[in-house]
């Protein structure tokens, strides 16, 4: 069986029409090769090589999610510096446009004009926004996004946002900084990337105590992560318990290890039912989302 059929026959066997993966990264050209050189060279940061499982062209990348069966995705684009998030936001626009399986996605930076841009994609049918406080370096309370996030707060756009400290730390990483956000603007629908790690725990604390707060699985669970950031096993009831929260999220295609690995980690957790496993890889996302 190939890898295809092999993550086809997990849905299938499931019930599902296919997944939705809320986290997939897909780029302009020369973004995505300078994300592919990073990865590239943080071996010594985190003490093992990262290489890039799907390294292909952009068709290929689309053609292997629809092989798959994944039936919704998006294309998160992130700024590291000013002067950046409103042309990935063009760029994000034409992709969607030309890629209907695609969710319409967006991103923002703290500059000035950070609130026009954002407007003007929520105008324009953006379905979910990334925040990257790692990459970015930002505090996510910087004044210059309080405008920002009362925008997307009041519209009830869904941000995925990386703001736990894996791989490596931030300044600004961690459960804190979020918390003082949700504590102003607790409406906001953002979604933790990668389950917080390696703060779990406070990280499913904020998402029981913000009902707009979800988490998604990426890269969480499978035997690369276990090895460096294990999610704590005091904390699987829990996790069982939010199952409604959940989203399945995978990084493709700047992942270490096959697609169909992180799902099968995934649903091979212990003490999750049929029912946990349907809402996290298709139905949570597809209630969010609005999707038939």
């Amino acid at each position: 069986m190939d890898e295809p059929e092999k993550v086809r026959a997990i849905w299938t066997q499931l019930g599902l029409p296919g997944i939705i993966d809320v986290h997939t990264h897909f780029m302009p050209k020369n973004v995505m090769d300078k994300v592919w050189q990073y990865f590239d060279s943080q071996g010594p940061l985190i003490g093992r090589e990262w290489p890039i499982t799907y390294r292909a062209d952009e068709a290929q990348r689309v053609a292997t999610l629809r092989e798959f069966g994944v039936r919704r995705f998006s294309s998160l684009v992130y700024a590291h510096k000013p002067d950046m998030a409103a042309w990935l936001n063009q760029w994000a626009r034409g992709f969607a446009n030309d890629t209907p399986d695609c969710l319409a996605t967006a991103t923002f930076f703290p500059e000035p004009s950070a609130a026009g841009y954002v407007a003007e994609a929520i105008a324009t049918g953006t379905q979910v926004f990334k925040a990257h406080i790692q990459v970015g370096n930002y505090d996510p309370n910087d004044p210059l996004l309080d405008e920002v996030w009362g925008l997307i707060e009041d519209a009830g756009v869904p941000v995925v946002i990386h703001c736990g400290s894996g791989p490596v730390p931030g300044p600004h990483t961690g459960p804190d900084p979020i918390a003082r956000l949700l504590g102003r603007y607790p409406r906001l629908a953002l979604i933790v990337a990668h389950m917080g790690m390696p703060e779990y725990a406070p990280f499913l604390d904020l998402a029981e105590r913000y009902e707009q707060v979800r988490l998604d699985t990426t890269m969480a669970f499978t035997p690369f992560v276990e090895a460096l950031m294990p999610f704590p096993a005091a904390e699987i009831d829990r996790l069982k318990a939010m199952g409604e929260r959940i989203l399945f999220g995978s990084d493709f295609p700047n992942i270490p290890y096959t697609y169909a690995e992180a799902v099968h980690h995934l649903i091979d957790l212990p003490g999750v039912d049929d029912t946990w496993r349907r809402n996290v890889l298709h139905d949570n996302a597809a209630r969010l989302f609005g999707l038939s």
